[in-house]
């Protein structure tokens, strides 16, 4: 009996080593669909480990995943793209992946007048500037952004302290397992270096699964002025959700 105890445990043991280690590297060259020319820095995430990593100079990335893993690809003026890790990619080695370009046209511009005079002092005034400010309380950690500095800022501010629970669940409870991710890509400095360049929310979505106006719903919901949640970096709003999402589990926990 205790021969085939052992036997299990081993086996048992073996098995989740296997899993443990049922991680590998996967290669690959990123070309333009068009003409197959090579594409240098095209970034590459894995959604499913959040890991990221670039193109070099002839267009040939290694990257750490396994089976059923998603890759997301993303370059300046090409189409994103998903594809799925297989069997086949892992046994033979080096695929070729082909992105597509966008065509951007400009129909409209519109170029606002502020009727400048050339003296400086006074241009200075004339020139319309947009202040939002973020409020702390003493014994609080985090600050929360009103918007613009008017007496219905202040509320909004003491209504999501003293009342914060209903939002923060309805939001964030339905995502708990996409927003987990969150520290993983707060560490990660090619994903950091990839967000620091992008106003698009495009690889946001993809890494949280959720939409665009799911994330300008969190930011509102945690206090952040329209002027931020329209032209802030998606770095700057990966930290802002992350920062969010820490306080919210804070709450919850109590």
């Amino acid at each position: 009996m205790k021969r085939v105890l052992f036997y299990i445990a081993l086996f048992a043991s073996i098995i989740t080593y296997a899993q443990e280690n049922d991680s590998s590297t996967v290669s690959g060259k990123v070309l333009n669909a068009a003409n197959d020319q090579i594409l240098e820095n095209v970034h590459i995430i894995n959604l499913s480990q959040v890991i990221g990593t670039i193109t070099n100079e002839k267009g040939n990335f290694n990257i750490p995943a396994k089976v059923n893993d998603t890759l997301y690809f993303s370059y300046i003026g090409y189409k994103p793209l998903q594809v799925r890790v297989t069997n086949d990619w892992i046994k033979f080695g080096e695929v070729k992946i082909k992105m597509t370009e966008l065509g951007i046209a400009l129909e409209e511009v519109v170029v606002a007048d502020v009727q400048l005079t050339g003296y400086l002092e006074i241009d200075a005034k004339r020139i319309p500037v947009y202040n939002n400010y973020r409020y702390s309380i003493s014994g609080l950690n985090s600050g929360y952004e009103g918007g613009n500095k008017q007496p219905g800022a202040v509320n909004k501010v003491l209504g999501a302290i003293f009342n914060p629970a209903d939002f923060l669940y309805n939001i964030f409870s339905k995502r708990s397992k996409e927003l987990r991710k969150l520290r993983k890509m707060k560490k990660d400095d090619e994903i950091r270096n990839l967000l620091e360049t992008k106003f698009d929310r495009a690889t946001l979505m993809a890494l949280l699964q959720v939409g665009r106006l799911d994330i300008d719903e969190i930011l509102r919901n945690c206090n952040y002025s329209v002027d931020f949640i329209k032209f802030a970096n998606d770095l700057q709003i990966l930290d802002a959700i992350s920062e969010c999402y820490e306080e919210y589990k804070i709450l919850d926990r109590k």
